[in-house]
């Protein structure tokens, strides 16, 4: 993973965590749980990044529904 996906991720982590009112580590457990992370953010890093902090915190809002992984 190259710094510029890296800072996303994190970026994205901590959107998360404020939107949902907990703490980052607890948003990144679930992700990595749901595989978030590995299948979703980074592999689709070039076109999420184009996208806005609320379209993506909602879409990986439903993402970890999906998957019954609850923050």
């Amino acid at each position: 993973m190259d710094k510029d996906v890296f800072a996303y991720v994190v970026y994205i982590i901590h959107a998360c965590a404020d939107r949902w009112n907990t703490i980052p580590s607890k948003v990144y457990k679930a992700m990595k749980k749901s595989g978030c992370l590995d299948e979703y953010l980074v592999p689709n890093y070039d076109v999420l990044h184009t996208q806005s902090t609320d379209y993506v915190v909602h879409d990986i809002s439903e993402y970890l529904k999906n998957r019954g992984v609850a923050v």
